[in-house]
C-alpha cells in the first residue's frame, strides 16, 4: 500500500556532507511524523530525526547542530542533510513515516529498506 524510498546514501570522508532523501508514495492520505532512524553495526536502530506535517523538528543529541531534517509535503518527501558527518554516523539510514491510508483509518508506521552511509578515510 505504501512504500517509502530512500536514496543518498554513499561513501563520504570525516567531515564531508550527505543528503538523504525519503519518498513516500502509494495509497496515501496524509502523512503525520516523518523521520530517520539509523542502525549501525551491533547497536540497536536508533532515532536520528523526526519532522510533523507542521514542521515541528526533533534531534538525536548527536546530531544537533550537524544535521537538519525537511520535509516537502506536497512530494510526501523528507531530506536529511547531514554535515560535519564523523566516523561515528557510520550505519543504515532508515526512513520512517506515520501513514494515514483513508480518512477513518488509523495511522500506521512504515519502514523504508535503509541506504548504507559510511563516513572513513
Amino acid at each position: 500500500q505504501v512504500q517509502l524510498v530512500e536514496s543518498g546514501g554513499g561513501l563520504v570522508q570525516p567531515g564531508g556532507s550527505l543528503r538523504l532523501s525519503c519518498a513516500a508514495s502509494g495509497t496515501i492520505f496524509s502523512i503525520r511524523a516523518m523521520g530517520w532512524y539509523r542502525q549501525a553495526p551491533g547497536k540497536q536502530r536508533e532515532l536520528v530525526a523526526t519532522v510533523t506535517s507542521g514542521g515541528i523538528t526533533n534531534y538525536a543529541d548527536s546530531v544537533k547542530g550537524r544535521f537538519t531534517i525537511s520535509r516537502d509535503n506536497v512530494k510526501n518527501t523528507v531530506y536529511l542533510q547531514m554535515n560535519s558527518l564523523k566516523p561515528e554516523d557510520t550505519a543504515v539510514y532508515y526512513c520512517n513515516a506515520d501513514v494515514r491510508v483513508r480518512l477513518w483509518a488509523s495511522p500506521a508506521e512504515y519502514w523504508g529498506q535503509g541506504t548504507q552511509v559510511t563516513v572513513s578515510s
